[in-house]
């Protein structure tokens, strides 16, 4: 019996048409978890008939979109036109763990892909296409419209998911007094690491409009007496007194002028012989496959920031007053560049 042909074995133009093909699926996601289709499945099958009113859809168009959801695994199609959810299509959820469906909303929605459709405008220039579609800078917009915020933070969350578990495993935090995560959204990061290891105590640092649901997810991990909230913005200083100081995908959003701000401040702020933890996905080097590498086009045209490796991390914390003393990868894509004053 022969084997089968490897996919990878394809001509080269089908391959390259696959890889173009693959923003299909985004599509269609999006749409199953713009109409909720899974929590609406939840309780048992459904035909599109049925599903149409509460989904605000026309039955025989949303019939082919389930048809294709079951195709992709999401759904199973059962007799008279029903479809019932797989475990698939129940991550699909809200609230579901990994946050799924906020994922697919904040990747597939008008902004990304208006932002996205400049592409070429930040290749060309080095400037974000996201501000060449929206008309200002993509944090300012989260803060201008707080409920795409409030999607990104989850979607974060669900992007980086195993990353946190991944942190904790491979770096030893239990000699920390007191940990501030800078620009950490709604504490996801530190709360896993709290979780972890119960001495430390924590502070969640990030702007004003992040706090509502940062204290709601700090008190749904039962951490709200040894992890807290503080509002404001690291490009103007970081709350002091900490013995080590967390960038989790902070760094890559911005360019290095910003960078040695953020970094620089860090380095004000932190106690003496603290320690600053950046993680990130550190590239590395030549044609060694990293999915880094696409998310650095990402940063090119979203936040204007970049991806790095680690030749290029070590200048950049110097030019702040830092040394890296070790990288210390994980079972994850990221790994911890940890960093003392020097």
């Amino acid at each position: 019996m022969s084997s089968p042909t490897p996919a990878a074995a394809a001509p080269p133009h089908v391959q390259l048409i696959e890889m173009a093909t693959a923003s299909w699926g985004v599509v269609i996601l999006h749409a199953a978890a713009k109409f909720g289709l899974a929590d609406h499945l939840a309780e048992g099958p459904k035909s599109a008939d049925e599903l149409a009113g509460p989904t605000g859809t026309h039955a025989p168009s949303l019939h082919r979109l389930m048809r294709t959801l079951a195709s992709m695994g999401l759904l199973s199609e059962e007799t008279g036109g029903r479809f019932g959810l797989t475990p698939l299509g129940a991550a699909l959820k809200t609230g579901a763990p990994g946050s799924a469906r906020a994922t697919i909303l904040t990747f597939g929605s008008p902004h990304f892909w208006q932002s996205m459709g400049e592409f070429p405008y930040s290749v060309q220039t080095g400037k974000t296409s996201a501000e060449k579609a929206l008309g200002m800078p993509i944090f300012d917009y989260f803060a201008q419209n707080p409920d795409q915020g409030s999607l990104f933070s989850e979607t974060m969350v669900g992007f980086h998911g195993r990353e946190p578990a991944a942190v904790a495993d491979a770096y030893d935090f239990s000699g920390f007094k007191t940990i501030v995560d800078v620009g950490g959204a709604t504490g996801h990061m530190l709360a896993t690491l709290l979780e972890r290891f119960p001495g430390p105590k924590g502070v969640v640092f990030d702007m004003p409009h992040v706090q509502k649901d940062a204290e709601a997810h700090i008190a749904s991990r039962g951490l709200a007496d040894r992890l807290r909230f503080q509002p404001g913005s690291f490009f103007e200083s970081v709350p002091p007194g900490g013995d080590a100081y967390i960038l989790s995908h902070i760094i890559h959003d911005w360019n290095e002028e910003q960078c040695v701000t953020i970094l620089g401040n860090v380095r004000k702020s932190m106690n003496p012989g603290g320690k600053v933890l950046v993680i990130e996905m550190v590239l590395p080097p030549g044609n060694t496959p990293h999915p880094g590498k696409m998310l650095d086009m990402i940063m090119l045209a979203i936040p204007g920031g970049q991806e790095r490796t680690e030749a290029e991390y070590r200048p950049l914390l110097a030019k702040a007053g830092l040394k890296v003393t070790r990288v210390v990868p994980t079972e994850s894509a990221v790994s911890v560049l940890e960093a003392v004053a020097g």
